[in-house]
């Protein structure tokens, strides 16, 4: 199984919004670390180091396999 690590930055906002940032795919656990270990003193990261994620996906392979429901719409209609 060939796989990459993929890391990312996720902080709530002021609003409640979720903010993610992709911070880059990798070819080893050991990089992926590394790479969150020079972001998490950045500014804007900086007081967030909890936010940072590190998930290893298998490639060649579908990991979304459900279909998705737009909260947005269901808010916005008459009956949500």
């Amino acid at each position: 199984m060939e796989a990459v690590f993929i890391v990312q930055h996720l902080r709530e906002d002021e609003d409640g919004y979720e903010n993610v940032k992709m911070i880059g795919v990798y070819s080893s656990q050991a990089r992926a670390e590394a790479a969150v270990e020079s972001h998490k003193n950045l500014p804007g990261f900086d007081g967030h180091a909890d936010g940072f994620y590190v998930d290893e996906y298998e490639v060649d392979k579908d990991h979304w396999n459900e279909g998705f429901v737009d909260l947005s719409l269901e808010e916005s209609s008459p009956e949500g």
